[in-house]
């Protein structure tokens, strides 16, 4: 037997019917694609790169750029996004390298946090994005920081998760990425390799959790196929030699935080073995305007926590724009 669709756009809902066969009635299934939280995934080009994104929302609402982490993508805000799109505009990019975006070689392309921060902010303003509240996690911190220290009046606030503006917290695991920082030699990028196998990108998303049955291991097999494709590992190791960079950028980020005060929602996942507890705590000393939690979880905070948090999110949300 043979199943048959027909597809029909009625008023911006999809309609999709599936005859199974004569004897059995149509079934449909109607896609409300005009709906606020139906996610659309995109991509366009910038400096010549594909760069992919999920969108949602009313691009006539107030925008939400989410910026994910190390080693995952917009994937990690796949549930996060529905729920802000209800009321807000969101935008979730993957970076080159990461996700659903272009991969060139790194003999080709600069993988540095100053350049992709670059390529977020030309995203921004191929949609006409003029202001935004940021969620910054991981890698996105200083891809945030360096958006925001590019134009300050821009960032309307920011959500932080598990991403650093301090030195404070970058302990023991940080000690063979420091090393490489210090001598950027082949048989120093070459101790880093064990960070892109399946059993560290696991440990990344189960480490520090309450229950690890409530991880679905989506999460790192969708990973793990990226950091596998011919040539990523040089990729990432080009990012953690650059994560250097952003460490001498932490006092200038701290200073315009005091200077411009965005508002800012904290919250951290105080169990995560790479951003531990203690690179929060620094940012009550510049951020007036500071909404801060501490949550019993890891690294992936949204894994374990993302109902609760997208309620404190949206509150938070609420409360700058309204």
């Amino acid at each position: 037997m043979t199943p048959s669709f027909k597809y029909m756009l009625q008023s911006g809902t999809l309609v999709v019917s599936l005859a199974l066969g004569a004897a059995l009635p149509m079934r449909s299934l109607a896609l409300d694609l005009a709906s606020p939280d139906h996610v659309a995934y995109r991509s366009t080009s910038i400096d010549g790169i594909d760069i992919a994104y999920r969108e949602a929302g009313d691009p006539s609402h107030p925008t939400v750029l989410l910026l994910h982490g190390f080693p995952t993508s917009s994937h990690m805000f796949r549930n996060l996004i529905p729920e802000l799109a209800q009321d807000y505009h969101v935008i979730a990019p993957d970076y080159p390298g990461f996700g659903a975006s272009a991969m060139p070689p790194a003999a080709e392309f600069e993988y540095s946090f100053a350049n992709i921060a670059g390529m977020m902010t030309a995203l921004l303003d191929q949609k006409g994005v003029e202001g935004y509240v940021a969620y910054v996690m991981d890698y996105g911190a200083p891809v945030g920081y360096r958006m925001f220290a590019d134009d300050p009046e821009r960032v309307e606030g920011f959500v932080i998760q598990n991403g650093n503006a301090y030195a404070e917290g970058l302990r023991e695991f940080w000690d063979p990425i420091k090393a490489y920082w210090a001598a950027p030699t082949t048989e120093n990028g070459d101790a880093l390799r064990g960070f892109f196998e399946l059993e560290a990108t696991k440990w990344q998303f189960t480490a520090g959790v309450q229950n690890p049955e409530n991880i679905s291991p989506d999460n790192y097999w969708t990973v793990q196929y990226l950091l596998d494709r011919p040539g990523n590992q040089e990729v990432q190791l080009e990012l953690f030699l650059d994560y250097g960079t952003n460490v001498g950028e932490y006092p200038k980020w701290q200073a315009l935080f005091r200077e411009h005060q965005p508002p800012a929602l904290l919250m951290w996942g105080k169990n995560d073995p790479i951003f531990p507890e203690e690179g929060a705590h620094p940012y009550k000393a510049d951020l007036d305007d500071l909404e801060f939690h501490i949550l019993d979880t890891g690294h992936f905070a949204l894994e374990e926590f993302g109902p609760e948090m997208a309620v404190e999110m949206i509150e938070f949300l609420d409360r700058v724009y309204k």
